[in-house]
């Protein structure tokens, strides 16, 4: 599994409007049982997988996306068809997600999190307090890069949770968040939902 930052040399624009050297994405809709989420992809990698309120996707590229058929989303929707009937399925594709040091060494922090298990923001700053040599981390930081992750469920950031076991806020929403613990049999009396959360 390839999990590396995708490089943008942006020169001049061709004919079609597509700046020379930037690259091309792609997207397909897949209907989940949480409702229809978008994948992207440069043709090689998993650039997102978005959920069902992430609507304006397609703002975080800088050229129009190009609904298409490509080889790598037959695999992904082989996935999700395992993950959504209650399987573990193996990433047997790459991904590519793109964003700072601090947001990429949180996202991979959040591959190694077992399907059925959480962990918290807390665990996940002292893990990557460790890696950038760091006494302290700040959670909310960690909050920060989890909630920005562009590549949902298979980079599995509903698996974070409060210390006390909030369901705090969650890019999909809170109640997308709900559905995917209990899909991986999670005992959700571990769990609750903020009084005062700001997402559905």
């Amino acid at each position: 599994m390839v999990y590396i930052k995708p490089r943008k040399i942006y020169d001049k624009t061709n004919s079609e409007g597509q700046k020379e050297g930037s690259i091309m994405h792609y997207k397909r809709y897949y209907q989940a049982p949480i409702g229809r989420v978008a994948i992207t992809s440069d043709g090689e990698h998993i650039t997102g997988l978005w959920l069902p309120n992430q609507t304006d996707f397609e703002l975080k590229y800088d050229d129009k996306l190009v609904e298409t058929e490509q080889p790598i989303f037959d695999k992904v929707e082989r996935w999700l068809d395992a993950y959504f009937s209650g399987n573990i399925p193996e990433i047997d594709f790459p991904l590519k997600a793109s964003g700072t040091e601090f947001r990429e060494q949180v996202w991979a922090a959040l591959l190694e999190i077992p399907y059925g298990e959480t962990a918290t923001y807390g665990e996940i700053a002292q893990i990557i307090g460790k890696k950038r040599g760091k006494a302290q981390m700040s959670s909310q930081a960690v909050g920060g890069a989890v909630g920005s992750n562009p590549i949902s469920i298979i980079i599995p950031c509903h698996r974070v949770v409060g210390k006390d076991g909030s369901l705090t806020g969650y890019g999909g929403g809170i109640d997308t968040k709900i559905e995917l613990l209990k899909l991986e049999k999670m005992d959700m009396d571990a769990f609750y939902r903020p009084k005062h959360s700001t997402k559905p």
